[in-house]
């Protein structure tokens, strides 16, 4: 079973993605800013992480970068999620396997998932 992190400071968003991606057959953890998304990791090693661009705490693009820069996590593909278009966000953040603009379709989410795990 495939495992994926969601870190999303939107409750409902949150709640959504756990309990489509449940129903297709992952596990899900979920954080609720980039700071505990981290911590998460000291429990889990997930497959695929769902990252969003606006957080309070720790933002997506901090996150991001840490990740990145961890030999532990810099090949966990990051799917970024954002209401902003992607070139505002690929402007902070480069190397992210797909993006995810809010409000999504669950056809795009599951496709930017089906991708990302390759």
């Amino acid at each position: 079973m495939k495992t994926i992190l969601v870190v999303d400071d939107e409750w409902a968003i949150a709640e959504v993605l756990e309990a489509l991606l449940g129903d297709e057959g992952y596990r899900v953890i979920v954080a609720n800013n980039g700071k505990q998304g981290l911590e998460r990791l000291g429990e889990w090693r997930p497959d695929l992480i769902m990252l969003d661009f606006m957080m309070p705490i720790m933002d997506g693009p901090a996150t991001f970068a840490l990740l990145k820069a961890n030999p532990a996590t810099s090949s966990i593909p990051v799917i970024l999620m954002s209401s902003l278009p992607e070139e505002t966000v690929a402007e902070r953040c480069a190397g992210y396997s797909a993006f995810l603009r809010k409000p999504f379709r669950i056809a795009a989410v599951l496709d930017a998932i089906d991708k990302a795990l390759g």
